[in-house]
């Protein structure tokens, strides 16, 4: 199944440099083995913001919630979620593998 997630993150302002960094590093870590594994199939930065949008390929909704939710930043995170279904007019039959 795929899913189309929006992550806003919020930090509060008095967190400090280093602990966003630390944060920043094991986001990038998880993001990576997740992009790795095949499930997380994009990836794309919302100009302007601190927030992506993201592709996850999972067999349902308690996958991805378990995924999203081990996130480090995930407790700093507005997380909104779109099932996808492929649209009558796709002109490409396995765009993510799916």
């Amino acid at each position: 199944m795929l899913f189309l997630a929006r992550m806003d993150v919020v930090f509060p302002e008095s967190m400090d440099a280093a602990t966003k960094a630390d944060f920043q590093v094991r986001e990038k870590e998880y993001s990576g083995n997740l992009q790795q594994q095949g499930i997380m199939k994009g990836i794309w930065r919302v100009v302007g913001e601190y927030a992506n949008y993201s592709i996850f390929d999972v067999d349902g909704h308690d996958e991805l919630h378990e995924i999203l939710s081990g996130f480090p930043m995930f407790a700093y995170m507005n997380v909104k979620v779109t099932p996808l279904a492929k649209h009558p007019n796709a002109t490409t039959d396995d765009f993510f593998g799916a």
